[in-house]
């Protein structure tokens, strides 16, 4: 924890450091205050001459002043404490999110969504109480400790043997308590990861239980995961509850007893009533102060599961860096080379996704990828901007290994439309300045028109400006598919590839989409991944893939003679389109 503290407190420094002066400065005054109080019975009240009235106003301003300056000193420092808090918290959370933004596929996939959100709300406010409370009442606590246990020494030292019983105790507790508590709070939170990925997949695929009525069903799925997570927070936070219970005994024991035994003193006439009305201030302090460190440890043992997951994803190796690129390196020409190359999913898998791949695609060909589902077609295209690397042999881009590259010079000569369409909450042309933030309207127009998106986007009331809600939910399928491409061809790429990016649209949009492509960016590598033969009977050279291999490559007539895979889909797909 004070590493992490340490680390990612920054520019909050200054309150971080002013806070525990703060605060020991209110303990200083706090603890001056029974003192006073002593005073005030034993020489104000019960003097040898009678009450002096002068004396008890006089001790009284001074005990008003010493609270009000503790009052000034404890509202300063959560003041201090609140921004530092606060700035520890977007530090280390910011922190996070820009280094799983440099996370490979693998990476994100490790972890998965949900866990990564939980980790950026939940765990930070722990971290953000847990830090709260070191820099407040750790720094307190052990002053006020030290500086009542010096004072009760003075008063009567025999006294103070009762605090060497009662503080073992109470450590030996505690210990037990963490000890014990700790891994069950690890659990936990791994059970709102689990309980976050139900609603995540049930928010996402709300059309699709609501299509087919499944909504009982889903509540019941989420409800045995929100009773899972209740036990869980129940198990864990039961050992916790201890924790009260036995400072309660324990500090209601210490008060007995001292009440006991300062009674039999001021009855031997070797206490004043004074010092033992002083005495159990300080008691209260001391006992105080323990539970304050009580809490200490709870709120860090709370925090310290948060701990550990917030560490898992500032450590995580990244497995795509740019440690070995060439930082001024970037792609002249969009011609591509497999050599050998294999690949699989997990490092330890001896199931290959991809197997001794070996292709080679001029600069400005149209290339076109088609096989059945599972034959790897995305996995091969997802080698060349490196969002995975290749287990075995090179991908060269441009002449170049692609790690030869860095990754933004890398992916900026190689654009990518996915499978899976991704908008964002903003205007029509803000997200295709994605591709270009730098992009003129005119540019932005030309890009939408190669993607045969112009006609629907001015269809809309306010045209380019047209807001579109998270994930462009108020546009159709084919559509999205549509502002995705002129986003990629915004960025004029030297590569850019269409994995299934066109299935949501009609064949003649397809065929038109194609088109502009070929006629106004004719120097610029296009691969097509395609279902349908239509989409790719044009290439320059199409190639057949089965079960992770590349099994031919040729122009449609060759295949249709030749391949018996590539003849099948196309009489498969193309039956009765001639009659």
């Amino acid at each position: 924890m004070l590493n992490l503290l340490f680390r990612y407190t920054g520019k909050y420094k200054k309150e971080a450091i002013i806070t525990p002066f703060l605060m020991l400065l209110e303990v200083v005054f706090d603890v001056l205050i029974p003192y006073v109080m002593s005073k005030i019975i034993d020489i104000g009240i019960k003097g040898s001459n009678g009450a002096d009235i002068n004396y008890v106003i006089k001790m009284g301003l001074i005990m008003i002043g010493l609270s009000v300056m503790a009052m000034i000193c404890g509202a300063l420092a959560g003041r201090t404490s609140a921004i530092a808090s606060s700035g520890f918290v977007q530090n280390i959370r910011m922190a996070m999110f820009t280094k799983i933004n440099r996370y490979s596929f693998a990476n994100i996939e490790k972890f998965e969504v949900p866990s990564l959100v939980t980790r950026m709300t939940k765990d930070m406010r722990e971290l953000r109480m847990a830090y709260v409370a070191i820099v407040r009442q750790f720094f307190r606590a052990p002053f006020q400790l030290l500086f009542c246990a010096i004072m009760i020494y003075r008063i009567n030292h025999q006294l103070s043997v009762v605090f060497w019983i009662a503080i073992p105790l109470l450590a030996l507790g505690l210990f037990v308590i963490t000890y014990y508590a700790h891994p069950r709070f690890r659990v936990l939170m791994s059970k709102f990861d689990e309980m976050n990925s139900k609603l995540e997949e049930n928010f996402i695929a709300v059309r699709v239980v609501k299509t087919f009525v499944r909504e009982n069903f889903e509540k019941l799925k989420f409800k045995l995961t929100s009773e899972n997570v209740m036990k869980f927070q129940r198990r864990a936070e039961n050992l916790v509850l201890f924790d009260m219970p036995l400072f309660n005994l324990i500090m209601y024991s210490c008060m007995i007893s001292i009440c006991w035994l300062g009674g039999n003193l001021i009855i031997a006439q070797e206490m004043t009533v004074g010092e033992f009305m002083s005495y159990l201030s300080y008691l209260k302090q001391i006992l105080f102060s323990l539970m304050a460190l009580s809490n200490i440890l709870m709120q860090v043992l709370f925090a310290q599961a948060s701990i550990d997951r917030a560490n898992e994803v500032l450590n995580e190796v990244i497995d795509i860096n740019d440690d070995e690129s060439d930082p001024n390196l970037e792609v002249s020409n969009g011609s591509i080379e497999f050599k050998d190359v294999s690949f699989a999913y997990n490092k330890n898998s001896q199931k290959m996704a991809l197997s001794g791949v070996n292709l080679k695609i001029a600069s400005g060909e149209t290339v076109g990828i088609i096989g059945s589902t599972g034959s790897s077609k995305t996995t091969l295209v997802q080698l060349i901007p490196r969002l995975y690397d290749a287990t075995q042999g090179e991908v060269l881009v441009g002449g170049y290994n692609v790690k030869d590259y860095s990754i933004k010079h890398l992916r900026k000569g190689v654009a990518m439309v996915l499978q899976k369409n991704e908008l964002f909450t903003g205007t029509i042309e803000e997200n295709l300045k994605w591709g270009d933030m730098n992009a003129t309207h005119e540019e932005v127009v030309e890009a939408a028109k190669c993607a045969q998106a112009d006609d629907f986007i001015n269809s809309f009331p306010e045209g380019y400006n047209q807001y579109l809600g998270q994930g462009g939910v108020n546009v159709s399928g084919g559509q999205k598919q549509r502002l995705c491409i002129a986003r990629a061809l915004l960025r004029k790429p030297k590569i850019i590839i269409l994995d299934d990016s066109t299935s949501a649209v009609d064949t003649d949009t397809d065929r038109r989409i194609r088109q502009a492509l070929n006629e106004k960016l004719a120097d610029m590598t296009t691969i097509i991944i395609a279902q349908r033969i239509s989409s790719v009977m044009d290439a320059d050279k199409i190639i057949v893939m089965s079960d992770g291999k590349i099994v031919d490559v040729g122009k449609h007539t060759e295949l249709m003679e030749r391949n018996d895979i590539y003849a099948d889909l196309y009489y498969t797909q193309m039956k009765g389109v001639g009659e």
